[in-house]
């Protein structure tokens, strides 16, 4: 993708106000994003794996797994939440498990739960700011076009049901071709 760079050097950022909130694509991983509250893409068990779940559970430290455990796992499109313990740029992680994609109808239903579900939880702690990784995309197989797009129509969704809330929602793009399906989902969704 080429685009033309700000004064710094850098790629201009996807951003938009929708309601009272501010969402945008951001350059970079979830683990060390400022905000109130990053999101885990996580598996059922909540002990940790590969890919983001396992940078997050290293990064935060050994009470991370420890207060997962005491949470007794977490269903498909469900999300629960714990301190940010040795992370210092959040005060919350919220752990959200997206679908293995499958191609079936429940596939989009479920992701945009995993957002909607993590919104609530980042409204419940008076959270200001929640950063997102891209659910299900790893191994989880999920196509990076079509889960931008979930990820967006689901947050424009729910910010229609919570029109009064002040939030930044960031979507981190830790690859190029992330940054790519949220710039076309921005475009899809019509918010550039």
């Amino acid at each position: 993708m080429n685009q033309e760079k700000n004064e710094q050097g850098c790629v201009p950022e996807l951003e938009c106000n929708v309601r009272k909130a501010h969402i945008k694509a951001v350059n970079g991983g979830v683990v060390f994003m400022p905000a109130d509250a990053i999101v885990n893409a996580a598996n059922t068990t909540l002990i940790g794996g590969g890919g983001v779940d396992g940078a997050i559970h290293q990064a935060a430290g050994p009470e991370l797994l420890e207060a997962c455990r005491k949470l007794n796992g977490c269903k498909t499109g469900e999300a629960k939440i714990t301190g940010a313990y040795k992370l210092t740029n959040a005060k919350y992680i919220i752990h959200t498990v997206g679908p293995v994609y499958s191609g079936a109808s429940t596939d989009p239903v479920l992701l945009g739960s995993c957002y909607q579900n993590s919104l609530d939880l980042a409204l419940e702690h008076d959270c200001e700011s929640i950063a997102f990784p891209s659910i299900s995309t790893g191994v989880y197989g999920y196509p990076l076009e079509e889960a931008a797009v979930v990820a967006l129509s689901s947050t424009l969704e729910w910010l229609e049901h919570h029109p009064d809330v002040e939030l930044t929602i960031s979507y981190c793009c830790y690859k190029p071709a992330e940054r790519e399906a949220y710039e076309k989902a921005f475009k899809q969704c019509k918010m550039i």
